[in-house]
């Protein structure tokens, strides 16, 4: 899709006109506010845990049991989490951009489908769902995975969350890639631009010729890289930017 001409509607510096294209991507600063732990705190632990010892295959594979307990526990607090604000405001720019919006997200929780968005790629993986390691079959979680239920397609007892740990490749990097290409707008919430490759969504859109924004608490790794910057809390600053999203699509139909 060409970029816009000089002549579109604007807002804040994005520019939107009545087929533009906005990938959406998500990080823990968006599910923090609802009380969800960020990936890591200052002293590089997660909930407590060491990254290497509950987010690595060899972690998995040295010490299963620990794992388990980890995600069922993380399952069980996002459980009682509700969504926030600025994952509300995505839904709301969903029902008004339909298939031109794409929200992917490095979050495992399942916020975004409970505030309203269904056009989601989880590229980290989901804490609802998981993995048998016997067939490769993803499923649904309906029990908590200690208590070792069996897979639903070849019944052994081997499953494993269905959520990407360091050293394994992420889900729908395809899918997210073409749609980079594609956008006219991509914009970067609640993330620290240190994880890879999302750390480089920036750039892929840019290069395509992309308007590119970040919405986050505070600069990030990567703010310099792009071209509007709005800093704040996500239940703040991503309402304020959707509204004005709207405003402008509704003016121009």
């Amino acid at each position: 899709m060409p970029p816009p001409e000089a002549g579109d509607a604007g807002i804040g510096g994005t520019r939107f006109n009545g087929g533009m294209r906005l990938v959406v991507l998500t990080g823990a600063g968006i599910s923090a506010e609802s009380g969800v732990p960020t990936f890591r705190d200052a002293g590089g632990l997660w909930d407590g845990h060491r990254v290497e010892d509950v987010a690595t295959p060899e972690a998995f594979a040295r010490d299963p049991e620990t794992v388990l307990r980890f995600y069922d526990a993380r399952r069980h607090a996002v459980a009682f989490a509700d969504p926030n604000p600025a994952h509300l405001a995505l839904a709301r720019l969903e029902a008004v951009f339909g298939e031109d919006l794409l929200v992917v997200t490095q979050n495992i929780d399942d916020l975004h489908e409970r505030g309203g968005s269904r056009r989601v790629v989880h590229m980290h993986g989901e804490l609802l769902r998981a993995r048998c390691t016997a067939c490769g079959a993803a499923s649904s979680v309906t029990a908590p995975l200690i208590e070792r239920p069996p897979c639903p397609r070849c019944g052994e007892r081997m499953l494993r969350p269905d959520v990407v740990w360091f050293g394994e490749m992420p889900y729908g990097l395809e899918a997210i890639d073409e749609a980079l290409l594609a956008c006219d707008v991509f914009v970067a919430i609640g993330t620290s631009g240190a994880v890879h490759p999302a750390a480089g969504f920036v750039m892929t859109a840019a290069a395509a010729g992309a308007h590119t924004v970040e919405l986050n608490l505070a600069a990030s790794e990567i703010t310099p890289l792009f071209d509007e910057v709005r800093h704040g809390p996500a239940t703040i600053v991503v309402p304020q930017w959707v509204d004005e999203a709207i405003a402008t699509r509704s003016a121009r139909e």
